[in-house]
């Protein structure tokens, strides 16, 4: 089998890759999903993830928890040894051990693996067993998102430049459904459901964002007609966060690069090497 290997992954810089014998072979089949051989491995490691989250799932259904307890218990205890002996192999084929340990899915993988045995003591630490879903995060490894790690990062930086434009929208929201709310506790009244101001807040917000759980509705005739307005003024108000974004967005594409606010007039929209606002004339920062 050829050991096609990864000259720089994070992965060999962060937990140091052995130089040769079988250590780095289990490096390169353990840490490098960019390799067939540690693709496959981590699709097999999902899928076994996947499995192992399924019999704690169904256990707790009540007509399967009964009749199969034995057949989990040995499923869950089959999966705990399995992420063991995998954490423990993970541990030897790296250089730096502990810097693994402390890492990020160096800490998932222990915990995916520490309440089972903590659970012969506590029994009800048990549940902490799904814990073990947070290991399907390696599937943006197998799936080579980081591919896509520039799109995340305009959608990121749009959202970042929005973001006082976003702040002042919903304080406007905010102060919009307290009045609402208000509004609606003197005209309804505790005869109706509204028994205080934080209550009629709370029925502005599920139907000003049109949720409308139902379990507070109006019953005068006036109560209704203010009730129709907020469910207008909703419509509008759900785009509004999104406009923003995608012309943010759009200003950034056509620019070609984030915006640079001048500091004398305000003006956010400049050409990537533009030095000077050319709205003003002042020197950009």
């Amino acid at each position: 089998m050829v050991w096609m290997e990864s000259p720089d992954s994070l992965e060999a810089l962060a937990f140091g890759r052995p130089d040769h014998g079988w250590r780095r072979r289990w490096f390169v089949v353990m840490f490098e999903a960019d390799t067939t051989a540690g693709r496959l491995f981590d699709i097999v490691l999902l899928l076994l993830v996947s499995a192992s989250v399924l019999v704690v799932l169904l256990e707790t259904v009540q007509g399967l928890a009964q009749p199969y307890a034995g057949l989990f218990l040995a499923l869950e205890w089959v999966f705990t040894l399995l992420f063991t002996a995998e954490y423990v192999a993970r541990l030897t084929c790296v250089q730096r051990p502990l810097r693994y340990a402390g890492s990020f899915f160096g800490l998932v993988d222990l915990a995916a693996v520490v309440p089972m045995y903590l659970a012969t003591l506590v029994p009800g630490l048990h549940v902490l067993i799904d814990i073990r879903v947070l290991r399907m995060l390696r599937a943006f490894r197998i799936l080579k998102l980081t591919e896509y790690m520039h799109e995340y990062g305009h959608l990121g930086g749009a959202l970042y430049a929005s973001r006082r434009k976003i702040l002042v929208f919903l304080s406007a929201v905010a102060m919009l459904v307290v009045v609402l709310g208000t509004v609606m506790y003197v005209v309804e009244g505790p005869g109706n459901g509204f028994t205080s101001i934080p209550v009629a807040i709370y029925w502005a917000i599920t139907t000003m964002t049109t949720v409308g759980f139902g379990d507070i509705t109006p019953k005068t005739n006036l109560g209704r007609a203010v009730s129709s307005i907020v469910m207008l003024l909703g419509w509008g108000i759900l785009a509004v966060p999104t406009g923003i974004v995608t012309a943010e967005m759009t200003s950034r594409r056509l620019w070609g690069g984030p915006s640079r606010r001048c500091g004398s007039c305000g003006n956010e929209v400049h050409a990537a090497e533009a030095r000077y606002c050319h709205r003003c004339g002042t020197v950009l920062g």
